[in-house]
């Protein structure tokens, strides 16, 4: 199994460079804290996570001024740090 390098993403959200390191800690995480009920808070945990330090405050305005910003930043994230993979079933 190859070792999962260390990544940094960096997007534009609404104009603000953000940058992101995301983990699998940070990332299983996430998984397990959502439920069908709860949704919105463990995204927002998850991406003070892994907010790179001089982003911080920049995402939290942005949290602030655009509801359901979270969904939208963390599926970009995922997208890039868990890609789809190819499955295939073999019999």
């Amino acid at each position: 199994m190859s070792e999962v390098k260390s990544t940094t993403i960096t997007l534009s959200v609404a104009g603000v460079e953000l940058g992101f390191s995301p983990n699998k800690t940070a990332f299983n995480a996430l998984i397990n804290e959502m439920t069908l009920t709860n949704k919105v808070a463990p995204m927002v945990t998850y991406l003070g996570r892994i907010i790179d330090a001089n982003s911080k405050a920049a995402l939290g305005e942005l949290l602030e001024r655009y509801p359901g910003v979270e969904m939208q930043i963390t599926e970009k994230v995922n997208a890039i740090y868990s890609p789809q993979v190819e499955i295939e079933i073999k019999n």
